[in-house]
């Protein structure tokens, strides 16, 4: 019996590896190589960030840009037209996030991540040099169906770490969305209009002084060029040779079933619970109860940055906090500063104690009051406002990336490697899809609520931030059994 047991575990731990496979290279890699992937990691956080900052810098000029347009009737109704623009990226990221993954799993990872960001430098440009309505919701629409980064980064990060450093992985790709989602408003309200806030820079009659829009997008698409070099140098993580890998893992399960002895059909069965390869994507319930709530807290969370750029330039008299887009940039770049430092010190520590599903728990009860406290804020002036109101970012946005990153884990560990871009793609296009109701939900809510200034129960902005808090509540519910299941092994 020891014999046999001594030549199933050889034979278990024998891997082959295949000279021209990039994936086999990758997992030599990581046997050979037990440290943390630095180099891949920063390949992952820059690659991520050139994805995200175009999706969020419009927000702080989005309100003035419409404006300029003149397609609403009356100053309430911006706010209309604002959620229309920003819905047009989800909404065709939505369409395409499932095909990108697909492609991803049969051509690699590399030449989707290589096509997204050159995406990325050619329509963000024509983004900012929109002149009319049409102009900026197509290039929009156009660049979400086209850039298809975030799905396959989401695999690339858990294939090119060793599973003890995996959630460090999606660590690093939601701090830099995070970090992308806060610092594209922030580029986006300091570099808009420049030639109204520096004079002495832009003239009127300058290509950005004709274009006021144009600087932001301008300098996110180049550094998106920059990124798309690098990517030359990006190690490919798909394996490509025609050794059957699932015929492996049945090998490799039969071998732990014998070893095991009469408890290892029974682990088999409790392995066979969550749906190995061969099964439907849509049948494997801990993967797809995790995008379910996912999708809803990233609902929540477009509508709110949405919103809290209209809120923050809307008048005082809305209950805003007549800021401008200069003020909402110095905000949101404090904000990426405290996020960055959370989720590089002080996550992993959080949930290495808590677990990926109590974290998201956590930040969604505390989330509710927080919120609440806004229209308050609102009240003030002068320094007390400038704290509070950084605070309440910093942390809102923290809470926020720390629930996106642990259902990023429950989502890589509930199938194998095989898989795992086609289901980021079906993450990202519900997620998608549900970022896409966000600003224009949130716009037309902004809207609306705008409107009911003197009535008796939650006037103006008390309303906006009520029904935001609806929906965290909704998602805070579905954190819980029997709806969310954590998967029972983790997929390598």
């Amino acid at each position: 019996m020891a014999e046999i047991r001594e030549v199933l575990l050889n034979d278990k731990n024998r891997v082959d590896y295949y000279e021209n496979c990039p994936g086999c290279k990758i997992d030599q890699m990581k046997e050979d190589t037990h440290g943390i992937p630095f180099k891949h990691l920063f390949f992952v956080f820059v690659v991520v960030l050139a994805a995200a900052l175009p999706i969020s810098s419009l927000f702080p000029f989005l309100y003035f840009m419409i404006r300029d347009f003149h397609v609403a009737q009356r100053e309430e109704d911006i706010g209309y037209y604002a959620g229309y623009v920003g819905s047009a990226f989800m909404f065709g990221r939505a369409l395409t996030s499932v095909l990108w993954g697909m492609i991803a799993d049969r051509y690699g990872r590399k030449p989707v991540i290589f096509f997204g960001t050159i995406t990325v430098v050619i329509l963000n440009t024509l983004f900012g040099l929109s002149t009319n309505f049409w102009m900026a919701v197509s290039t929009r629409f156009l660049l979400g169906s086209l850039c298809g980064i975030l799905g396959p980064m989401r695999a690339y990060a858990s294939e090119i770490c060793r599973k003890e450093y995996q959630a460090l992985g999606m660590s690093i790709i939601s701090t830099s969305w995070g970090i992308g989602l806060v610092l594209g408003p922030a580029v986006g309200g300091f570099l808009a209009q420049p030639a109204e806030k520096y004079p002495q820079i832009f003239s009127e009659e300058s290509l950005f002084g004709r274009f006021p829009y144009l600087l932001p997008c301008l300098l996110i698409s180049i550094f998106a060029l920059g990124v798309s070099i690098l990517c030359f140098w990006l190690p490919e993580t798909l394996h490509m040779h025609t050794k059957d890998n699932e015929e492996l893992e049945d090998s490799n399960d039969a071998g732990e079933a014998t070893i095991n002895g009469p408890d290892g059909k029974q682990n088999m069965k409790k392995s066979e619970k969550y749906p190995p390869s061969q099964q439907s994507l849509l049948k494997n319930w801990p993967l797809m109860s995790s995008i379910i709530v996912y999708c809803v807290f990233q609902l929540h969370d477009m509508a709110y940055t949405e919103i809290f750029s209209l809120w923050a330039v809307s008048p005082r008299k809305y209950g805003g906090l007549s800021y401008s887009t200069a003020d909402i940039g110095e905000v949101l770049a404090m904000t990426g500063f405290g996020l960055l430092v959370f989720q590089l010190f002080v996550y992993p520590l959080v949930v290495r104690i808590f677990g990926p599903i109590m974290v998201s728990r956590i930040g969604a009860v505390i989330t509710i009051p927080l919120l609440s406290s806004y229209p308050f804020i609102a009240m003030l002036s002068g320094l007390s406002l400038t704290i509070l109101i950084n605070c309440a970012s910093i942390m809102k946005n923290v809470l926020s990336v720390s629930i996106t990153t642990g259902l990023f884990l429950l989502q890589n560990r509930a199938v194998t490697q095989k898989q795992r871009g086609a289901a980021n793609g079906i993450s990202m296009s519900a997620m998608s899809l549900s970022k896409a109701i966000g600003p224009a939900g949130g716009g037309s809510l902004f809207s609306w609520a705008q409107k009911r200034q003197n009535v008796f129960f939650l006037q103006g902005s008390h309303m906006v931030f009520f029904i935001l808090n609806i929906i965290e509540l909704i998602g805070l519910l579905m954190t819980f059994k029997p709806f969310l299941l954590e998967p029972a092994t983790d997929s390598s």
